[in-house]
């Protein structure tokens, strides 16, 4: 296990509007507002053929090759995640939903693209002094979470 301490910051509220890109338009917001790191909750509905990575196809083969689940028709949607900064200062966003509709539920990461449907209400929590970021690691393919 690593770990590091981190301040709260600023606390961000933002209102999705239809048809925006939740992992796009959160990796902007992050880089226009300075944030380096940050804890985000999410809650709205996501677009029909939204897609979510679901898992690994095979969880020996490396690198892992993503399993994409497309989504039917509007679902509800919570999720959390977190975005920090990569080796080159790029905001990352790491989130993963549930998503339901009617009896149909899915849970993934949303990287593979999820657009909201009518609105989706976020909530970014700034975490400071924590030296957190990504790092590429060959062996998975992952950008994944380590501290400086």
């Amino acid at each position: 296990m690593k770990f590091s301490e981190a301040r709260l910051g600023r606390i961000f509220i933002l209102r999705l509007e239809d048809g925006e890109d939740l992992h796009g338009i959160l990796e902007r917001f992050a880089e226009e507002m300075r944030i380096e790191t940050g804890a985000v909750l999410a809650l709205g509905g996501a677009a029909d053929g939204s897609r979510l990575v679901v898992g690994p196809e095979d969880i020996k083969a490396s690198p892992i090759n993503p399993m994409k689940r497309i989504l039917n028709g509007v679902n509800e949607i919570s999720g959390v995640g977190t975005l920090v900064r990569d080796e080159k200062g790029k905001a990352v966003l790491h989130m993963h939903v549930a998503a339901g509709r009617g009896d149909s539920t899915a849970a993934g990461c949303t990287r593979a693209g999820v657009n909201i449907w009518q609105v989706a209400e976020i909530v970014v929590f700034e975490l400071v002094g924590s030296g957190a970021l990504r790092k590429f690691e060959e062996d998975t393919g992952f950008v994944l979470l380590d501290f400086e």
